[in-house]
């Protein structure tokens, strides 16, 4: 696309120049037909016409001037209605309309080019936005769904009280869900509008990662996790707030996808201005073909971890990052884990 534009300007016509040749043609082209004229009736007639020089000039400026705007109206404002007929149907959340053009001025070819690329990006955020409606009405149906099952369960009548309990943990457990849901959707919808102040300090970020595992030591005793922890003592200026959503994540995935008994390793150093943080399993890995998507809005690899989170979370992660003008990468094989790198700038 790019290089097509390129070639386009380079062979196009500018539209203040295309207009400057045309009228200073139509200038030499009206005294040269009025002189002519003149001359084939006096040599050929010997007619004399007693009609000032100016008076031709009029005359057949008069005439060229109707047969130029013939012309401009085809040349230029023929591709105008064509643009405005295609922006009505884009007006009608048509978004696949496209234009071609032969003209040879560039501004009007720019315009097309830029008509189509708006077309677009717009047809793609439809999609987009279809998706997410799709997506997000199915994440939200699987707990309520849930919770609506345990609910009817625990209406009928002699339940033992194990039963009750289990029942009873696993709607908390949802509601849980849903409510983490319901956070990260709004946390990343502030982050894409760009909707929360940016309130930095200055704190201990290897201090923040123990607390992080802390925060979840409940589940990484369920699973008799084993930590390697390389952290030295590194200092950032970040919302701290928000960076914590970072390390809760990237753990939790490492938690959730690990094999029972396996490790997770994790270290922190500060090299040439950069913050590096890296978070180690050897759980199931993620093929190479998912690594090139893990990071956009609900998507989640495969079957064995369908069910097991939103697919917001790594979404997240990668919009907290950028915000600080980071970097998140992965590295993973499947059934030896998956490495995730975070690099931050450290001002």
């Amino acid at each position: 696309m790019t290089k097509d534009r390129k070639q386009k300007k380079k062979f196009g016509i500018n539209i203040t120049i295309y207009f400057t040749i045309l009228i200073s043609l139509v200038i030499i082209l009206t005294i040269a037909a009025a002189s002519a004229v003149a001359y084939v009736l006096n040599y050929f007639f010997n007619i004399t016409l007693h009609i000032s020089e100016n008076g031709w000039v009029i005359m057949f400026s008069v005439i060229l001037g109707v047969a130029v705007a013939i012309f401009v109206s085809k040349i230029l404002l023929s591709p105008i209605k064509k643009l405005a007929t295609a922006m009505k149907k884009v007006a009608l959340r048509d978004f696949t309309v496209r234009l071609e053009t032969r003209s040879s001025i560039t501004e009007v070819r720019e315009l097309y080019d830029n008509f189509n690329l708006m077309t677009s990006e717009l047809g793609a955020t439809e999609i987009l936005q279809t998706d997410f409606v799709s997506n997000v009405s199915h994440e939200f149906k699987t707990p309520i769904n849930a919770i609506e099952g345990y609910a009817m369960l625990l209406q009928e009548q002699g339940l033992p009280p194990e039963e009750q309990a289990e029942y009873v943990s696993k709607i908390l457990f949802n509601t849980k869900r849903l409510s983490e849901l319901v956070g990260n959707i709004l946390l990343l919808s502030k982050l894409e509008n760009q909707a929360i102040p940016q309130k930095r300090t200055l704190y201990r970020l290897d201090e923040q990662i123990r607390k992080a595992i802390l925060l979840l030591e409940t589940k990484w005793t369920k699973k008799n996790i084993v930590f390697e922890i390389d952290l030295d003592e590194v200092s950032c200026t970040c919302n701290e707030s928000l960076m914590l959503h970072v390390w809760t994540n990237l753990l939790d995935n490492a938690i959730k996808f690990n094999s029972e008994g396996g490790t997770i390793k994790m270290e922190l150093t500060e090299k040439n201005g950069s913050i590096i943080f890296t978070i180690a399993d050897n759980g199931c890995g993620i093929a190479e073909e998912d690594c090139k998507h893990i990071f956009d809005k609900f998507y989640q690899s495969d079957s064995s971890r369908k069910g097991e989170g939103s697919g917001l979370g790594l979404a997240l992660v990668k919009q907290l990052i950028d915000l600080y003008g980071g970097s998140i990468s992965v590295k993973s094989v499947l059934g030896k884990g998956t490495c995730f790198t975070v690099i931050l700038p450290n001002s």
